[in-house]
């Protein structure tokens, strides 16, 4: 039996009981008087739990595409806390409406917080992304790609601003992006070269495999972790070899996250590691992980269709 929104409110308010996913479920597909009824409690409830709202919104969207928390998450985006916009921002991954775009911009030039700009930005990458997919409007993305760049370019802004700007201006095909991406790269700043990593993936373009194969081999925790991420995107099968000795200590970051790569790669060799992994798994007992790992595989099996 589903719980009445008025009883998930109070519980909310209240902190008698603990978040649960079903309650956080309840917030998802509101009616119009509902959406009012929150935004008029939303105050009321403790920071720490508004938070927990979001971080459940995250999982809940991941695993069921028919939910719709966007009277949460655009309300979420207005609020005083810093955190929170930052964790709004994430919750409405999914939301690839122009209503969002137009909530993004403003939020990624003018916002107080570093945090909160660098996480809207970034978000800002889907939109572009779609429009070269033509899946949205040229003329709205642009708007983004206007703002990305123009944060990018500025010297003066923080340094996880720009960072977060180019790799959202990864996603378009804009010709001054590979000039970008080469200048962060020999920066003597390592956030931006990691950031320029992330990005020679999301170009899908092979010019950057040498650079990419490199850094899997970086004394840098963060760069060896991007190499791994555009390794998959840009599906290097030469770079399999290297990602199967960083698996070996890696930490669970890092493990995922090669896991994943190896499952976009998809060669024979990434497979009988991805077996091995299995084997892994099994043995320590991780579903989550194992999850993960089959999810990997079955996407390896599509190169051989």
């Amino acid at each position: 039996m589903a719980i009445k929104f008025e009883e998930v409110i109070r519980s909310l308010i209240s902190e008698e009981m603990p978040v649960t996913r079903a309650m956080v479920r309840r917030l998802s597909n509101l009616g119009a008087a509902e959406e009012k009824a929150l935004i008029k409690a939303w105050g009321s409830i403790p920071v720490a739990r508004r938070h927990q709202v979001l971080r459940e919104i995250v999982t809940l969207s991941e695993a069921d595409f028919e939910t719709d928390f966007r009277a949460v998450t655009h309300l979420a985006l207005t609020d005083l806390h810093d955190n929170l916009r930052e964790a709004a921002i994430e919750a409405a991954w999914l939301d690839e409406s122009v209503e969002m775009l137009n909530r993004l911009l403003p939020m990624a030039t003018v916002d107080s917080s570093p945090a909160v700009r660098a996480a809207a930005v970034g978000a800002l990458g889907r939109f572009i992304l779609q429009a070269e997919l033509g899946k949205f409007s040229p003329m709205q993305a642009r708007q983004a790609e206007r703002v990305a760049l123009k944060l990018y370019n500025n010297r003066n802004e923080d340094i996880r601003v720009r960072c977060r700007a180019l790799e959202a201006i990864a996603n378009s095909s804009r010709a001054e992006v590979v000039g970008m991406i080469e200048e962060s790269y020999h920066d003597g700043d390592s956030r931006l070269r990691a950031a320029a990593i992330y990005a020679m993936g999301k170009t899908c373009d092979e010019r950057w495999a040498r650079f990419v194969l490199q850094e899997l081999g970086s004394d840098d925790p963060a760069i060896r972790f991007e190499a791994i991420r555009a390794a998959g995107e840009l599906e290097l099968e030469d770079a399999v070899p290297q990602i199967g000795k960083l698996i070996i200590d890696a930490d669970r970051q890092t493990l995922e996250m090669a896991i994943w790569a190896l499952g976009e790669i998809g060669s024979g060799e990434a497979r009988r590691i991805l077996d091995h992994l299995v084997k892994y798994a099994e043995e320590i007992e991780d579903d989550n992980l194992l999850e993960q790992i089959e999810d990997a595989l079955a996407n390896a099996s599509l190169f051989d269709l």
